[in-house]
């Protein structure tokens, strides 16, 4: 029996956005001269099965059929290109700098910065090529066909880390050696979808980075980010505060909570207290390959961690936990029975 037909290896699932995506960056790719022209038969086959999904009335296949097997198993969510993005001697735009940013985020709350031109010409260049070019789009998990990359599967390049590294240094009070990278992530979108569930994130800082240019964003008034002035309590589980809408939108109606929408721009960035409940706007981008809205997030620290430190005043999530007790049906959730206000990451050592 040959590799390919062997039934115990795990395949990743045949996504219609995935498969759309792929045969547009194949033949982009080709453009640029960088893949030969046997991917021209490959990226035709990614859009003859999207096709045969889209009849059926899916989005994805969890069970591929022997001849898809041999056409692009060895393919298929895999990275066959990545360009190099090197460091550079200013990744950074200079209009900003760390002590006003770091001014403006301590201020007031709850901690959130806006910034313009936030990278050099030259980092949002190669940065947008880095994206554009690699072939790491290979998350599949996200609704409305978003297609993520992380960096344990590819999202990984010097300029990247670059970024990183100077920024956590550019901003010691705020991130410093206290609140070290514990994630990196970027997201591709489709031209057009609604606005994504809100949520908050593990870490203590978010940093969010959009570059596609402003002229693909149709609506000038879509494509950008509400932030709320509530953040999710401290004693509750991630799955609680990342994958539940439904129990976060009572919590927000409970707590009178007010949202501040930010506009799509690109080379702007957003820093702000991860712990907020945040959510994209809906997207009206132009249908293009080159016209997807891509956003890279930089997360700082861990949110329990933030609320055993001093940076706990910033974020006001330890002030919510009385009045959130007696938010939602007494902290049970109806539908599940499960105890909100009850986190194992609270009882670890």
């Amino acid at each position: 029996m040959s590799a390919l037909s062997t039934p115990c290896i795990a395949r990743p699932p045949l996504t219609v956005a995935k498969l759309r995506h792929d045969a547009d960056q194949f033949n982009y790719l080709q453009a640029c001269g960088i893949l030969g022209p046997s991917y021209g038969a490959i990226a035709e086959y990614y859009r003859h099965l999207a096709s045969q999904l889209s009849a059926s009335q899916l989005e994805r296949r969890e069970h591929w059929q022997p001849a898809e097997l041999h056409a692009i198993g060895n393919i298929y969510n895999r990275n066959v290109f990545q360009r190099h993005a090197p460091v550079l001697a200013q990744p950074y735009g200079a209009s900003w700098s760390g002590a006003s940013v770091e001014s403006r985020y301590f201020a007031r709350r709850p901690g959130i910065v806006v910034i313009d031109d936030f990278l050099s010409a030259a980092a949002l260049h190669s940065l947008r090529a880095y994206c554009l070019e690699s072939t790491i789009w290979n998350s599949l998990r996200y609704s409305h066909g978003r297609l993520g990359a992380l960096y344990r599967s590819g999202l990984r390049c010097p300029l990247l880390q670059q970024l990183a590294d100077s920024l956590a240094v550019a901003l010691p009070r705020l991130i410093g050696q206290h609140h070290p990278l514990t994630q990196l992530w970027a997201y591709k979108y489709p031209a057009h979808m609604p606005g994504d569930d809100v949520h908050a994130d593990f870490a203590a800082v978010n940093v969010n980075i959009w570059i596609t240019p402003d002229a693909a964003n149709l609506d000038p008034a879509s494509g950008g980010m509400r932030i709320y002035d509530v953040a999710a309590p401290p004693d509750w589980h991630f799955t609680d505060y990342n994958r539940r809408p439904a129990l976060i939108r009572r919590y927000l109606a409970a707590m009178g909570a007010r949202s501040r929408y930010i506009p799509y721009r690109q080379n702007r960035a957003i820093i702000f207290n991860s712990e907020l409940f945040h959510g994209t706007a809906a997207c009206h981008f132009r249908d293009d390959y080159e016209s997807r809205r891509i956003n890279i997030t930089l997360l700082y620290g861990q949110r329990d961690a933030d609320h055993a430190s001093t940076m706990s005043a910033q974020h006001p999530a330890s002030q919510l936990v009385s009045s959130a007790n007696s938010a939602i049906e007494g902290g049970v959730d109806s539908a599940s029975g499960y105890r909100a206000w009850r986190s194992a990451a609270r009882r670890r050592t």
